[in-house]
């Protein structure tokens, strides 16, 4: 029997479902223990005790049967059989109620009212609606008479005892063990949120504790951060090494050329500019989101800085209005985020004529999009158009310079470390490319 749609009806976070697991075999032990208390206590003792007060009745009827008058019945039961202490008396037939009177939550008036009338044939009915009196209508010689008895007599005293004991001690234990799990919970709680920042491009203080198996995890999680980090160390400082000890031998360069003809210069000087773009281009890819750290932001102030900047370079960019009302800063990179929107601004006026930025922010999420007129990028080699050093000739003209293929490498490296991603599709506005920076708020 598969049990898969149970999924659908379960809390989705572990501490709710720590709680369910332990609360469901509370609830389910108390049930148990309630149905055989009601059964064995209520039940066995309810007609012990009906026994009993059945023999007294007969006595009591026998004795009523002897009163001269309906008046002197109440003086006879009173006078011949006061240890009982029963009171009776003659009502009209139209006072016999039609059925058994008893609250819906009288466990041991259901045992009386089955009972007493199988031990006591001339029992008309039973009144129990008076949780301290217990009235019974019977026939006799000399009509239908009520007698009237301490309810105690036919039921156990205080039975509400034990549940009200099983609720507060259930409900104790229950609120011990929840403050207790809260204390085993909280460390992969840490765990997590410190993993998450990590993810976000954020470095958080953490130190395993909690049980063994997630101090396990927390160590497993602080090796793989330390050599994550020495491998991102390690390759910033290769590159940038190398990129710096290539840019002496192009200075070198400039100068030799600058003594040299105007027609022979041009080429060569041009052949250096292609050079020192792409050690640049290597660098950013180096830095990524590496340099500063997060803070908050306003998502419209930066794109609309970055636009103008566009602009000002003489690149064909225009910022379109914001969609919907979101209002309020997200916690950025703001210099990793300007470079991942300069490099999409340039790869779209470098591939098409001209680019749209727009922004949209929800209570949920960031989107920030660049979309251009160019001959924009096949659904089947997107995924493969944000690996770095990747240039898709046969998809993207070359009429205004090429790259070395890292524009888009760094426009994802630097989504991913704010824990969001960069989607490639086409432009619905413009007909080329449209990319979407996403991130979670």
């Amino acid at each position: 029997m598969s049990f898969v749609w149970l999924k659908h009806y379960m809390p989705r976070g572990l501490y709710a479902r720590a709680v369910l697991i332990l609360l469901l075999p509370v609830v389910f032990l108390q049930l148990v223990v309630t149905v055989l208390f009601l059964t064995r206590h209520f039940e066995d003792v309810t007609q012990q005790m009906t026994t009993a007060v059945a023999r007294e009745l007969n006595l009591v009827l026998d004795v009523i049967d002897t009163a001269p008058t309906r008046d002197a019945i109440a003086q006879t039961v009173e006078t011949q059989v006061p240890q009982l202490a029963m009171t009776a008396e003659h009502v009209p037939p139209e006072t016999i109620p039609t059925e058994p009177q008893r609250a819906w939550y009288d466990f041991s008036g259901r045992v009386i009212v089955s009972s007493l009338p199988e031990r006591v044939p001339r029992i008309r009915q039973i009144d129990l609606l008076d949780d301290r009196t217990v009235m019974v209508y019977a026939e006799t010689s000399a009509g239908p008479v009520r007698i009237g008895f301490d309810r105690r007599r036919v039921s156990a005293a205080n039975p509400h005892q034990l549940f009200v004991n099983m609720i507060f001690f259930g409900g104790l234990v229950t609120v011990i063990a929840i403050l207790y799990l809260r204390g085993q919970l909280r460390p992969i709680q840490r765990l997590a949120k410190a993993a998450e920042a990590f993810g976000r491009g954020r470095h958080e203080r953490f130190s395993p504790s909690g049980a063994l198996e997630v101090r396990a995890a927390g160590n497993a999680f602080l090796d793989m951060r330390n050599r994550i980090e020495r491998q991102i160390e390690q390759r910033t400082l290769m590159l940038s090494g190398v990129s710096h000890d290539l840019r002496t031998p192009l200075t070198r360069m400039r100068l030799s050329l600058s003594m040299l003809d105007d027609d022979d210069r041009t080429v060569l000087e041009q052949d250096v500019d292609d050079m020192q773009q792409m050690l640049d281009a290597f660098l950013n890819f180096v830095k990524g989101a590496g340099e500063g750290e997060p803070e908050p932001v306003d998502p419209h102030a930066l794109v609309a800085s970055v636009v103008e900047d566009a602009c000002r370079a003489g690149r064909d960019v225009r910022l379109v209005p914001a969609e919907g009302d979101g209002l309020g800063t997200v916690q950025l990179n703001p210099l990793a985020m300007r470079r991942a929107l300069d490099n999409l601004i340039s790869n779209a006026v470098r591939y098409g004529a001209m680019a749209e930025v727009s922004v949209t922010l929800t209570e949920r999420t960031l989107r920030i999009r660049v979309e251009d007129d160019g001959p924009g990028i096949p659904e089947a080699r997107r995924a493969e158009a944000t690996r770095p050093f990747t240039r898709l000739d046969a998809a993207r003209n070359q009429d205004k310079g090429g790259g070395v293929g890292l524009g888009l490498a760094i426009a994802t490296d630097i989504a991913r470390a704010h824990g969001g991603i960069l989607r490639l599709s086409s432009s619905t506005r413009l007909g080329g490319l449209c990319a979407d920076i996403v991130i979670a708020r």
